[in-house]
């Protein structure tokens, strides 16, 4: 027979705690984003040395997703591994930016043909949102960049061609590779802007000829602007080694 004091002698079970942890990404998984953003913004520039020791201390993990996330960045063409210097941030000579782009050209043009062809229209007034949100963002460049990318992005997803989505993702990997915007460029943001609505007009009008020549054309426009910007970098077509 039980005691009233029984009850009070049974041990008490611990709380439930259902809440998740502040990040509940796998550790290398978070060291991968973190290094990813470091390089898109140019925190980590084009041949910077990328040491372990040094990347766990900042980042606050151990070395072992640290090495992870590297291994992963260097199979995605983001760093290489160099005989000399270690693990750097992979460099872009004008010659390799000029391929990434001719590529862009080739698939963007590719993906305007086919969105025009198939892409819905409650898809293509999305695509009018996106490009009428550049207003709003004018001066923050950050913010043009991302959503530069959303929109061609979202006109990938228009072609509604899973094999060129496929195609496209290696290319805009290398994108991180080329740091500043060049949206930065002064009156790039507005004529960007101009040239997004015009592609969106020939979706609307279902014109495929005129939809890839504009998105070419918008290609081209921001390749020039990438490379006067890399010429005033560096006259000599180099890049920079970071210590």
């Amino acid at each position: 027979m039980l005691t009233p004091n029984a009850h009070a002698r049974r041990p008490r079970k611990p709380p439930v705690d259902n809440a998740q942890p502040a990040n509940s990404m796998p550790r290398s998984e978070q060291a991968y984003s973190h290094l990813r953003d470091l390089i898109g913004s140019s925190q980590l520039r084009p041949g910077t040395r990328l040491r372990e020791l040094d990347l766990a201390a900042s980042i606050g993990l151990s070395r072992t997703p640290v090495r992870a996330a590297l291994a992963r960045l260097e199979a995605e063409g983001l760093v290489i591994n160099d005989p000399v210097r270690g693990m750097v941030v992979t460099e872009l000579d004008h010659g390799m930016v000029s391929e990434l782009y001719v590529m862009r050209d080739v698939l963007e043009g590719t993906a305007a043909r086919l969105a025009a062809q198939h892409a819905s229209d409650v898809e293509i007034a999305v695509l009018r949102d996106i490009a009428k949100r550049d207003l709003e963002l004018e001066g923050d460049f950050e913010g043009l960049a991302a959503n530069n990318r959303r929109f061609h992005t979202y006109m990938y997803r228009c072609a509604h061609n899973r094999y060129l989505l496929k195609t496209v993702s290696a290319v805009q990997e290398a994108l991180v590779l080329l740091g500043r915007t060049t949206l930065s460029v002064r009156g790039r943001a507005q004529t960007s802007h101009q040239e997004h609505l015009a592609i969106v007009h020939a979706f609307e009008q279902r014109d495929a000829v005129l939809a890839e020549s504009l998105t070419r054309q918008h290609i081209q426009a921001a390749y020039r602007a990438r490379l006067n910007m890399l010429i005033d970098e560096d006259p000599q077509g180099r890049t920079r080694p970071q210590p």
